[in-house]
């Protein structure tokens, strides 16, 4: 019996086939970081403490956020990694409208397009009430923060040490 080898471009399909299927990199041996998101804050980076923040809209979280933020931030809990794949799981609790993720690298600029190339960003939509979804991304050395720009949340710190 004769192997045919298949062309690279059928591993991507296949790869992507298995992702639409359901298989995640945390399956395929990444590691999962789960997030759970609340009215205007990451549960999990305030130490578990919820605020018990109702909002009903995104200038609500605003308002919480620009009082007592700074001080929270100093107090939230520095999120610390290695280097390798990761999967960001993250939950929307019980906000009332949809949230989003975004990742990046802590000096990431949208405005320059030289850092759309050479740094980090990883973002989503879509996070109704009691959905969860999964952001997955290759984190090297350095300095993160990660946020809710829909829910608006603080900029939470992620650092990736060697």
């Amino acid at each position: 019996m004769q192997m045919i080898k298949a062309p690279k471009y059928v591993a991507g399909i296949l790869a992507g086939a298995a992702l639409l299927a359901g298989a995640t990199s945390a399956q395929a041996g990444g590691k999962v970081v789960e997030l759970t998101q609340t009215g205007c804050q990451f549960l999990e980076s305030e130490n578990g403490v919820d605020h018990k923040f109702q909002p009903q809209k995104a200038a609500d979280c605003v308002t919480h956020n620009t009082s007592g933020g700074k001080k929270r931030l100093t107090e939230s809990k520095v999120i610390k990694l290695k280097p390798g794949e990761y999967t960001f799981r993250v939950t929307n609790r019980d906000v009332p409208y949809s949230l989003g993720f975004w990742l990046r690298s802590a000096d990431y600029n949208p405005s320059n397009p030289l850092h759309k190339l050479t740094k980090t960003s990883v973002s989503g939509g879509g996070l109704h009430t009691g959905v969860t979804k999964d952001y997955s991304v290759t984190l090297k050395p350095g300095e993160y923060v990660y946020s809710c720009p829909l829910n608006p949340t603080l900029d939470y710190k992620l650092v990736v040490g060697g």
